[in-house]
């Protein structure tokens, strides 16, 4: 193929995508109770389903500090046109990540004649273990994280005279935040592999601080949880796990790349 014959298919690429997500994103916007009130409003619930096993944990072991999100705050919307807004929004995002797959498969199908066997069979791996590892941080960011941000954002006070009120675009910019943050931290293995790989980065110097990297997780689980030691927990082991994950994959990485430097000797 000529470079224009190749600038026609990535045309026709991106113009598939593009229809792809629109179409999500009309079906987004379509149902928008089911966007609104059964995922973006749901961790504020008392029944969301993580609240109510956190709570009834917390009444069999006698810890209150696991009953989050029992009264929960107002929201309100401060702007004409907030909510309309917030809704083309949500929903452009929204068919963004129901037609990624359709996306990916295009860019991919438009990417892969160019790579050889070896580096296809490679990035392909990549690309599974990226996209896998995205949805668990996800799954992990809305289920556990969240409803435990929502419970101290909302209802943290300096003052017994100030009342939280908080703004409708405010909540979902939060939401947005932490559960794609999740899903970053989640590809640290990946990262990790990548850094080992061209040597940067070592399972010696990994293991030498993981001390540092153990303080650093719960500072960052005693900001976003209550001040309970077991709901800190709760968060912090999950993230300690990946850490020493990403241990083991450097180590793996490192093992292979003395055993391809001794058969080159």
């Amino acid at each position: 193929m000529t470079f224009l014959e190749h600038l026609e298919e990535l045309r026709w690429v991106i113009i598939r995508s593009i229809i792809a997500i629109v179409i999500a994103a009309t079906l987004a916007f379509w149902q928008k109770h089911f966007i609104f009130d059964e995922i973006i409003l749901a961790p504020r619930d008392p029944h969301f389903i993580t609240n109510r096993l956190l709570c009834e944990l917390g009444n069999r072991i006698g810890s209150d500090g696991l009953c989050i999100n029992q009264h929960p705050a107002e929201l309100q919307n401060i702007t004409m046109g907030g909510q309309f807004n917030m809704h083309i929004w949500v929903s452009l995002v929204a068919g963004l990540i129901l037609a990624f797959p359709y996306v990916f498969y295009q860019f991919w199908h438009f990417i892969s004649p160019a790579l050889l066997p070896n580096e296809r069979r490679y990035a392909r791996g990549a690309v599974v273990y990226s996209s896998l590892l995205f949805l668990i941080g996800i799954l992990f960011g809305y289920f556990i994280l969240l409803p435990f941000s929502i419970d101290f954002l909302t209802s943290y006070s300096v003052s017994e005279y100030i009342k939280n009120s908080i703004n409708f675009i405010s909540y979902v910019s939060n939401i947005t935040m932490v559960v794609l943050a999740c899903g970053l931290v989640f590809e640290l293995p990946i990262v990790v592999y990548f850094l080992s790989a061209i040597g940067i980065l070592t399972p010696q110097f990994m293991r030498k601080y993981w001390r540092h990297a153990t303080v650093v997780i719960f500072i960052i689980a005693a900001i976003i949880t209550p001040p309970d030691v077991i709901s800190q927990i709760l968060v912090s082991l999950p993230l300690l796990l990946l850490y020493w994950v990403s241990i083991l994959i450097s180590a793996a990485v490192q093992r292979k790349r003395e055993k391809k430097f001794n058969e080159i000797l």
